[in-house]
């Protein structure tokens, strides 16, 4: 290790020399580093390391868990198959389009024995169900497929190829 003589310039060595003979007298006595070591661990106590951390830091943790927790969330969605649940055995897609349910989905289950029936249906029915109705269509008939329950109520409909 160098010393200090090595660190001195010329012009400001007699400076430094002068302050080393002027403190080496002064000497701290051994109690007082103990009484301020003890006052500093008594106004600042050792925390565990959650309480070290800050806000910031805690926000920060927090951003970055709930974004891995949302990205593993997407993944799963998208490499898990959603589950398949069997629907009543009328509500088959065949080689029509899917059922409009114009009931619950309970009440269509719980069907006893619902019957499938095939008819025409005036266009301007089928306008509660958004169908595109114009001045020029209005009269026109469209072909259906209705599940009617054993009280003769129309459960579903299903629209058929003209």
């Amino acid at each position: 290790m160098p010393t200090h003589d090595e660190f001195d310039e010329p012009l400001i060595a007699p400076y430094f020399t002068a302050l080393r003979a002027s403190s080496s007298g002064l000497n701290t006595p051994p109690r007082v580093e103990k009484e301020l070591l003890a006052a500093f661990a008594k106004q600042f106590p050792k925390q565990r390391w959650y309480q070290r951390l800050s806000v910031r830091q805690w926000g920060m943790a927090g951003g970055l868990i709930s974004g891995a927790g949302a990205m593993a969330l997407l993944v799963f969605t998208l490499i898990l198959p959603a589950p398949q649940h069997p629907g009543h055995p009328a509500m088959r897609f065949d080689e029509g389009g899917d059922f409009i349910a114009l009931e619950s989905r309970e009440r269509i289950e719980l069907e006893a024995s619902p019957q499938l029936v095939e008819t025409t249906v005036p266009r301007t029915s089928l306008a509660s169900l958004d169908g595109a109705l114009t001045p020029q269509t209005a009269g026109d008939t469209v072909r259906v497929e209705l599940l009617v329950g054993a009280d003769g109520e129309p459960l579903a409909l299903r629209l058929l190829p003209q």
